[in-house]
């Protein structure tokens, strides 16, 4: 009889041994799957910051303040009247298919000028005319660059880089199939991918440099610096800009004074 009392405690024991067992078998695989769903959300939160970063940076360096600027281009956006001239924009005959020669003074520099008429009538009647009305005096040049392409950019309607609303035309005339600009080039600038957006602004190559073609095209190459080149880069180029980029404000304040055609 004892020994059967004491089979029944022994067999109690076990099975009171192997629930406690079994409960923490139970809590060790309820632990290890919780784990395993931890470490997942884990790696799927760290991935989704990744793409969030990575989709931040895009934007930033395409559309938000981190993005490039632009080359040689006006403000203005492009509208509904993209292929069509908008103002008083003279008939591209004006430029008589001949070459045009005078003097374009940036403060007290000099520079010798020639427009070609023959190859780039629309731009070479436009500046003409802007010379003639005497658009260009006391104008500024808003912008320099001196990083892989060094220029300086002349003639927005209001010193900082807007171009005029009321007047803009097209099309591209003479760009280079190469995009590679001399020296002393003298190009109109426009908007990015828009080819009827050229007004008065014009910008000068201080060194050979490349710009890229653009959704439009190149830039139109309308005449060439003959002399005091040097001097410009001298005075006001090699000084760089105003906050230091390589891409803003002359820091040598710099007008146009004069501007002679013939």
């Amino acid at each position: 009889m004892a020994r059967s009392k004491n089979a029944e405690r022994e067999a109690k024991i076990a099975r009171d041994r192997l629930r406690r067992f079994q409960a923490k078998q139970g809590v060790h695989d309820l632990q290890v799957k919780r784990r395993k769903r931890d470490n997942l959300f884990a790696i799927i939160g760290a991935a989704a910051v990744l793409a969030l970063a990575a989709v931040t940076q895009v934007v930033y360096f395409s559309t938000g303040p981190g993005a490039p600027r632009p080359e040689p281009s006006s403000s203005t956006t492009p509208d509904a009247t993209k292929g069509v001239n908008i103002g008083d924009v003279p008939d591209p005959v004006s430029a008589e298919d001949r070459i045009w020669t005078g003097t374009l003074e940036l403060n007290d520099v000099n520079l010798g000028i020639e427009l070609d008429g023959t190859v780039a009538p629309q731009a070479v009647a436009s500046f003409v005319k802007d010379a003639q009305d005497g658009y260009f005096i006391d104008k500024t040049c808003h912008r320099l660059t001196t990083g892989n392409t060094h220029l300086i950019q002349c003639g927005s309607v209001d010193g900082k880089g807007s171009s005029d609303p009321n007047y803009r035309f097209g099309p591209i005339e003479n760009a280079p199939t190469d995009n590679l600009y001399p020296a002393g080039t003298i190009a109109l600038a426009r908007v990015s991918g828009a080819a009827y957006t050229q007004g008065h602004q014009f910008f000068i190559m201080l060194e050979d440099g490349g710009l890229p073609s653009d959704a439009a095209g190149g830039y139109t190459i309308f005449g060439k610096v003959t002399s005091g080149l040097d001097q410009l880069e001298a005075e006001i180029g090699s000084k760089g800009t105003k906050d230091g980029s390589t891409d803003g404000q002359p820091l040598v304040p710099t007008t146009i004074t004069s501007v002679t055609i013939q």
